[in-house]
């Protein structure tokens, strides 16, 4: 293994301030379509992120060789980068931007790529498939398995020297039901990445889960169409996953404030004046930036650029209060922010990005919110989703409703959609869950940046109500 410490040492760089980040990469993925294997995967990917400042600009090279040589090519690359920026440079950095810091972080996972036995895997995702062949109408049955670890190792002039091994594995199940009166899917597991291995398979619930969403897929076929009318809307932790990550967690991001991000996804309807006066929602809305929570899909001892990892409120009672903005946004807008420079691997830059970005739990257990709503429906589990370049706009479509009848659940209905913008929406919520109705969840293919970087964030939330939502069924 190559001493990254020496390595620094030996560059002999002229530049203010100088660091070095090795990222290696290791996943493997197992997929089984109708009792089928399609396919195992493995891939390994092992590289060296140069960066440097001079005179308040920074600028990169990249290489997957560790030779002396080559790492002092690149960061040659990077200097010349860095002296050209400065006939251009709008805003310049500082060492304050760049902290020292020296810690470790390793995930909580207890069986990791030493134990991964692919004909194990396989013939879990069999049987698995297996168990949702309950009907000639269940025409594809999915089940598919990833782990991923990844370590990391970051060094700086300044003397930070940080390691982190992180592991996160995922399994889903898809079950696709057809017939001349449609086609219905229903899913389990696309929003539970998290920070663990092997161990968080647990046989009994997945076959459990196997057989449900294939009764549910199969009777979503038989089902009315939701109803299209103004009405209460109770969403389901999976479904307030990517509310969250898409009309809070994007619009957020200071660097889409500052336009950085126009080209590729858009701004935002947030404007730095917005912080500490905008109502981004009701008192009962509480969104925490925080990537200490144990085991979850984002957590960390520090970001890409050494930014210690802290919890942060980013709303609290409905106000909005901070940004996820790196050091070096917040220094460009004078805002806080958070410790969210993030890189997918060893050949792009950290850019600000969302980690676990979260819901806090309410008071409100579900059977007291089902008790307020005389005319509402419960959705669950995202299907479609779209929102304009402004993160304002949005509609979501999801795989399972049930309309809501003087406080009781009633009847199943088929091809539930809501739609809204995004500050009104929130400002309707009405009643937050408790902790019995929290879960905490995870999204692997967040992408972001030119050129594109596909990261994994985090999501926990209770289940929610909204009063008042437009509420639409099929394609109208």
């Amino acid at each position: 293994m190559v001493n990254l410490k020496n390595l620094l040492n030996s560059l002999n760089t002229e530049a203010d301030y100088i660091s070095l980040r090795s990222v290696h990469h290791h996943s493997v993925s197992v997929g089984v379509r109708n009792e089928i294997l399609e396919g195992v995967s493995s891939s390994e990917d092992n590289g060296l992120m140069i960066e440097v400042m001079i005179d308040g600009q920074i600028a990169y090279g990249a290489t997957n060789s560790f030779e002396l040589s080559e790492v002092k090519r690149c960061a040659e690359v990077a200097r010349q980068s860095a002296l050209m920026a400065k006939r251009f440079g709008l805003f310049p950095l500082t060492h304050q931007e760049r902290p020292k810091v020296i810690g470790e972080y390793k995930s909580p996972a207890s069986r990791g790529m030493d134990h991964f036995k692919p004909s194990e895997i396989t013939d879990l995702l069999i049987s698995l498939t297996g168990q949702m062949k309950i009907h000639d109408h269940i025409i594809s049955r999915t089940a598919n398995f990833s782990l991923i670890e990844t370590h990391s190792h970051y060094v700086a002039s300044n003397g930070s020297d940080v390691h982190q091994k992180i592991i996160r594995s995922t399994i889903s199940l898809s079950a696709t039901a057809a017939s001349d009166k449609g086609t219905q899917r229903r899913t389990f597991g696309d929003e539970q990445s998290a920070q663990s291995g092997l161990e968080r398979i647990d046989r009994a619930v997945l076959l459990k889960a196997s057989q449900k969403i294939a009764d549910e897929a199969l009777a979503l076929l038989e089902a009315p169409e939701c109803p299209t009318e103004t009405m209460d809307l109770l969403l389901a932790p999976d479904q307030m996953f990517l509310q969250i990550h898409e009309s809070i967690g994007h619009p957020l991001e200071l660097d889409r404030i500052l336009g950085d991000e126009r080209n590729y996804a858009g701004w935002s309807f947030v404007k730095p004046s917005d912080f500490g006066t905008l109502h981004y929602g009701s008192k009962l809305m509480n969104v925490t930036f925080d990537p200490t929570v144990v085991g979850q899909n984002a957590s960390y001892f520090a970001d890409d650029i050494g930014a210690i990892a802290t919890r942060e409120y980013l709303i609290k009672d409905g106000l909005l209060e901070r940004g996820l903005g790196s050091l070096e946004s917040q220094k460009r807008l004078n805002l806080p922010g958070v410790s969210s420079q993030r890189a997918t691997s060893w050949n792009r830059p950290p850019i600000d990005r969302m980690a676990n970005v979260n819901l806090e739990p309410g008071h409100s257990t579900m059977a007291e919110m089902l008790s307020t709503i005389e005319r509402g429906v419960f959705m669950q589990t995202t299907r479609s989703w779209s929102i304009d370049d402004y993160r304002n706009k949005f509609q979501f479509g999801c795989e399972h409703a049930q309309l809501i009848e003087n406080g009781k659940l009633t009847t199943i209905v088929k091809n539930p959609n809501y739609r809204g913008i995004t500050a009104p929406f929130w400002n309707q919520l009405k009643m937050v869950g408790d902790k019995s109705t929290y879960q905490i969840g995870g999204l692997t293919n967040c992408g972001k940046g030119e050129p594109n970087q596909v990261i994994h964030v985090g999501h926990a939330s209770p289940a929610c109500l909204f009063s008042k939502i437009e509420v639409f069924g099929g394609g109208k």
